[in-house]
């Protein structure tokens, strides 16, 4: 690739374009070097940050022209949010069985499945936790679970027996190593803070966790997994970049929505996909009107039959509408 591939295509034109600025800068600080000693040192220093900014820009476009990695296949890596919604205390906990679900079914699969951060509810729910999963097929399998999942069943604190709906919102974000997201420094606000375990255990004495907030859409990223501030640092802007282009790819979805074919629900968070109802011992996925039962199998992992049924479905192009609210 040349200068001239990349400015003759509209996805690189602009970088191209600032790439040739930085050369003609380049140029002109090794003018002002030629025969003044005394500025020689600083404009020394001031050509390997420019040189460093060209390698990265050139990086850059190469990247947005190279083919998509494993687009056959998807990405291998992915972020899985999960998140209490209606139903207080009780929804905290129904994120907790959601997460050791999915704990549960990658383990079945052989993929890795790392906690990076959580706010764990008094009774040891979780109001949010967020999970960094690796493995072969990962997006082909998880990509339809994105949504308000939602359970009704009489909380062990109900003293008249009542049933209580309760709802947990989960989020998947695959994750590219290569990307078009680009955040300016300006736009990042960082904080450090002590890594620790639960119930106070394991407090780290260095400021390693990192949190992060992306001041134009107000995200707020936390990240203690690692043992470093860098490391943690580096997975707080990975998952800010996955969440930014979560965001841009449901604008394009909604935009072309109606010209799906194949569409399993809007792929929105916030639309409802499941409920497990606890006292039928049922399982009922609302887009595609399908239920199961032995929930209790279900709850440690045993999805592989939902998660085919749903994958059948959008391959073969047939859409079911959500369930009765009474489901």
């Amino acid at each position: 690739m040349t200068i001239e591939d990349f400015k003759k295509n509209h996805k690189t034109r602009f970088l191209a374009e600032e790439y040739e600025r930085l050369l003609n800068e380049e140029n002109g600080i090794k003018e002002m070097m030629e025969g003044d000693d005394e500025m020689k040192t600083l404009a020394e220093e001031e050509m390997k940050g420019l040189e460093k900014r060209k390698t990265e820009m050139w990086e850059q476009m190469e990247n947005i022209l190279s083919p998509k990695e494993d687009e056959e296949g998807g990405p291998k890596d992915l972020i899985m949010e999960i998140r209490a919604g209606a139903g207080g205390e009780e929804a905290a906990l129904f994120a907790a069985d959601l997460a050791v679900m999915y704990q549960g079914y990658c383990i079945q699969k052989g993929w890795s499945f790392r906690k990076i951060d959580e706010s764990v509810s008094e009774h040891g729910g979780y109001r949010e936790v967020v999970f960094e999963i690796k493995g072969d097929g990962v997006w082909d399998e998880l990509q339809y679970e994105m949504g308000v999942h939602r359970v009704q069943r009489i909380p062990d604190t109900e003293k008249n027996g009542r049933i209580h709906t309760s709802t947990a919102s989960v989020a998947v974000m695959p994750v590219f190593k290569k990307t078009t997201i680009e955040i300016p420094a300006s736009d990042i606000e960082m904080e450090y803070t002590h890594s620790g375990g639960a119930g106070g255990q394991n407090v780290n004495k260095v400021e390693t966790a990192v949190r992060l907030i992306h001041k134009p859409t107000g995200i707020a990223i936390r990240c203690q997994s690692e043992r470093s501030q860098l490391q943690n640092r580096e997975k707080a802007m990975l998952l800010l970049v996955s969440k930014l282009q979560q965001m841009k790819d449901e604008e394009e979805s909604k935009k072309y929505a109606a010209d799906r074919k194949n569409q399993i629900g809007t792929g929105d968070r916030s639309e409802k996909i499941r409920t497990y109802n606890i006292l039928q011992d049922r399982v009922t996925d609302h887009r595609i009107k399908q239920s199961w039962h032995n929930l209790e199998k279900v709850m440690i992992g045993n999805i592989g039959p939902i998660i085919q049924a749903i994958k059948e479905v959008s391959e073969g192009g047939a859409v079911g509408s959500e369930a009765d609210e009474g489901e």
